[in-house]
């Protein structure tokens, strides 16, 4: 692609939805007049728009924005959430926590599990979680964005209203929206570069880069440029999705639930205004009816819409960034929204465009790169989300027999390995779950390490009590100073109101 420098760079976004919106949001505030930016959407067209769970990175990208959080919170009628609590995965009747806190304190030797492993030996560590503040907050249903203690978390919120909220910000940086459905795609002769998108109203909007934001359809990246699909479904056989909304019939809890099924698992999530419900399901092993019917059966207070089901094939695209096109959310694969990361993949994209930004000519190193990040990424979350699958002691139907004996990645299996060995995990550079993420879900699914770190055995048994002791009394005089949650938020999404705690 060449372009003249001098000129703003003529930005197309094809599809609006989260994704759409918040990559017109991003470029409008970062790159300004360097960029002319026109999103295309269809109102005939609607959204998948279940992506309700967030993690904390959230909190970084909005701040890129300039984004408030109560303002946000308030138009999306957001909860706190502080982790997601897991149900039957390990065994069937098993619930385990993975917080978005530190759990413990680490040293420069070794990580919290080894003092805790050594003091369950002796018979007196409690469990794993009790020693993380998000956890116990959760449990207790409290919450605090403005007490001495960071409290590290993300949110629940309304898609929908979402991409509205964002919407508005680009808009008000410049962004121009087209309303229609994309009929033709045109390419240049020579290069193969997307050049235009023709709408079936005969408009024709023209572009220098394009971002593909059209779902799992990738009208561009798939349909005109042909880039092929990786298939991860024998690792994630989970193909389908059910989704309804009920009302709320209770407080919220500021954690997700992500129960476990015989094909499977349901997630809830609550939001101020209603709860988002949903089943996520293998049809090898589970007819649509049979989910919808268990769905059902499952909820808490009154539908307000009726279930909508969406297929889905886990994997992505064999280039996330393809001549000038760049795939942005589901267009560029699918991974199950079981670790809440649809959202954060956007975010990140996004933040990815922005450093690799093109300046006149589009550089195949600067496509090369951005490739690369994108997969390594990818594969790192496809794996946290596999070891849910695979450390399963369940054998109670066809999918879970599956899914435990079947073979993952290497990387994963050395991760496992490791753990269970020597009771070590660890992050590597770039990738999004932390080791304190990879030791709870280790643990929450049954692998037990058979060894602690040697260092541990310099502390004796009366100093490491009083030091797993400190360390859950911190844990406990933090978060009983908490509000509850639902109290802290009536007061946190009225702008208006003074926050006094």
């Amino acid at each position: 692609m060449q372009t003249d420098s001098t000129k703003p760079l003529r930005v197309v976004i094809a599809g609006g939805g989260t994704a759409g919106w918040l990559a017109a949001s991003a470029l409008s505030q970062q790159m300004g007049g360097l960029v002319d930016i026109t999103l295309v959407e269809s109102s005939e067209i609607g959204t998948v728009g279940v992506g309700e769970a967030t993690i904390p990175p959230m909190k970084t990208f909005h701040r890129l924005l300039r984004i408030n959080e109560q303002e946000f919170m308030k138009a999306t009628h957001a909860t706190f959430k502080l982790g997601i609590q897991f149900e039957n995965w390990k065994n069937g009747h098993d619930t385990y926590f993975h917080s978005f806190g530190e759990t413990g304190k680490q040293t420069l030797i070794t990580e919290f599990i080894h003092f805790w492993q050594r003091g369950k030996a002796l018979g007196f560590s409690k469990e794993f979680s009790d020693y993380c503040i998000e956890f116990r907050a959760a449990m207790e249903n409290r919450m605090s964005t403005v007490s001495d203690t960071t409290i590290n978390h993300a949110y629940h919120l309304d898609a929908g209203l979402y991409a509205t909220f964002l919407a508005q910000i680009a808009k008000a940086g410049g962004v121009k929206r087209v309303d229609g459905k994309i009929a033709q795609v045109q390419q240049d002769s020579s290069t193969g570069n997307i050049t235009t998108l023709l709408l079936d109203s005969g408009e024709a909007v023209h572009g220098d880069f394009f971002i593909d934001c059209t779902g799992f359809k990738g009208l561009l990246i798939e349909k005109t440029l042909r880039t092929g699909f990786e298939d991860w479904s024998h690792w994630l056989p989970c193909d389908s999705a059910i989704a309804v909304q009920t009302e709320s019939s209770g407080a919220p809890s500021p954690y997700t639930r992500s129960i476990a099924h015989s094909a499977g698992w349901r997630w809830r999530i609550p939001l101020q205004h209603r709860v988002g419900n949903g089943i996520v399901f293998s049809r090898d092993y589970l007819s649509e009816d049979e989910a919808t019917d268990s769905l059902l059966k499952s909820v808490d207070g009154k539908l307000i819409t009726s279930p909508k089901v969406i297929h889905f094939r886990t994997g992505k695209r064999r280039k996330s960034w393809n001549k000038n096109c760049v795939a942005v959310g589901l267009s560029s694969g699918f991974l199950e929204p079981l670790e809440s990361t649809s959202i954060h993949l956007v975010m990140t994209a996004v933040t990815r465009i922005l450093q690799l930004f093109p300046h006149g000519n589009i550089q195949q190193s600067v496509i090369d790169e951005y490739n690369v990040q994108a997969d390594s990424e990818m594969e790192k979350i496809r794996d946290f989300i596999i070891l849910h699958y695979k450390a399963t002691e369940r054998e109670d139907s066809k999918f879970w027999q599956y899914c435990k004996n079947m073979d993952v990645p290497e990387e994963l299996a050395h991760r496992i390995r490791l753990f269970r060995q020597a009771g070590k995990s660890y992050q590597t550079e770039g990738e999004l779950f932390r080791l304190d993420s990879w030791t709870q879900v280790m643990l929450g699914q049954g692998i037990e390490p058979e060894k602690f770190h040697p260092i541990v055995m310099a502390m004796r048994p009366q100093e490491l009590k009083q030091f797993l002791n400190s360390v859950e009394n911190h844990v406990s005089r933090t978060v009983e100073k908490l509000p509850m949650h639902d109290q802290f938020l009536k007061q946190y999404c009225d702008i208006h109101v003074p926050i006094t705690c």
